[in-house]
């Protein structure tokens, strides 16, 4: 009887975290695949020929892709006109990301092993840009980038040089940096969660063994903390890859049009709804793969710890 009662119990114990799961599972599962399924309806269906209004085909068997294949020919191509933007796209967001890590992992560092007490404040500080708005952040940058803005005058010393740098006029390396203003404080908290939980007892086991301190950072803290490092550049550069809105506050020029930028104006011009469906399919595709590389990753990982 007591050895029936134990299985029981375990067994109750068992389910109850996945029980207590499922209710998260079913609305993330909603929230995924029926706005999927209907962009999906939307790609593959037909079009008014009136108003050229996308008219969503909800069998699948009855499905057209046309809209699909316009928008996949005139990407490889020999008339590739969205290429470029998708090309560039991918450029700004590697550099972006590197930037991006290069600033984040010293400050993560030092807050989660150096800042002591007052680690609560610079937390609070690194949490404040979420506060604000995504639009009013890209608006001071363009009152700092203008022709008689702060950088400009500070670039010219107070007026003794003349500089009119056209920041805002198309200027790639203004839109990479607006990214990586946008979107740094996003790689910072995950670094200094991965970070923090580093045990202090390795490094001192590290400088035990003989270890400096560079090499206890390469050997021990910079290897353990690789797993955040994925998980943040990821977190961080997946977003970049639908980004429209730092281009069009920074440049607003054809020159720096990003994935993003083609989907909103597929959107908005009547008659290319369904291409820019095909657009969301291809950056989600893309956005997956990195995503199914770190899931599999980790879990080797665990299962070899």
């Amino acid at each position: 009887m007591l050895k029936k009662a134990g299985r029981k119990s375990r067994g109750r114990r068992s389910l109850l975290w996945p029980a207590l799961a499922i209710p998260g599972i079913v609305w993330l599962a909603l929230l995924f695949i029926l706005p999927m399924y209907v962009v999906l309806a939307i790609v593959f269906g037909q079009q008014d020929p009136i108003f050229r209004n996308a008219i969503p085909v909800w069998n699948p068997l009855q499905w057209n892709s046309a809209q699909f294949q316009y928008v996949f020919s005139n990407i490889f191509g020999a008339n590739a006109i969205y290429g470029p933007a998708i090309l560039r796209t991918i450029v700004f967001v590697l550099i972006a990301s590197c930037l991006c890590l290069i600033v984040a992992y010293p400050v993560a560092y030092f807050t989660a092993r150096l800042a002591g007490r007052w680690k609560g404040v610079l937390l609070i500080m690194l949490i404040a840009p979420f506060w604000i708005s995504y639009m009013m952040r890209m608006l001071a940058w363009v009152n700092l980038l203008q022709n008689d803005g702060l950088i400009n005058k500070g670039l010219s010393l107070g007026g003794l040089f003349n500089v009119q740098v056209d920041w805002l006029d198309g200027m790639p390396l203004t839109v990479i940096l607006g990214l990586v203003y946008g979107y740094v404080p996003y790689m910072i908290l995950p670094l200094f969660a991965g970070l923090d939980r580093i045990p202090q007892s390795s490094l001192e086991a590290a400088r035990d063994l003989g270890a400096g301190r560079f090499s206890a950072f390469v050997r021990v803290t910079w290897r353990l903390s690789q797993p955040a490092v994925i998980a943040s550049v990821l977190i961080t550069c997946l977003p970049m890859l639908g980004d429209y809105y730092t281009n069009d506050m920074l440049s607003a020029q054809p020159s720096t049009s990003m994935v993003g930028n083609l989907i909103n104006n597929t959107v908005l011009t009547p008659g290319q709804t369904g291409q820019a469906g095909a657009f969301v399919v291809l950056v989600l595709a893309a956005a997956l793969l990195p995503m199914l590389w770190y899931v599999r990753s980790t879990r080797d990982e665990g299962a070899r710890s």
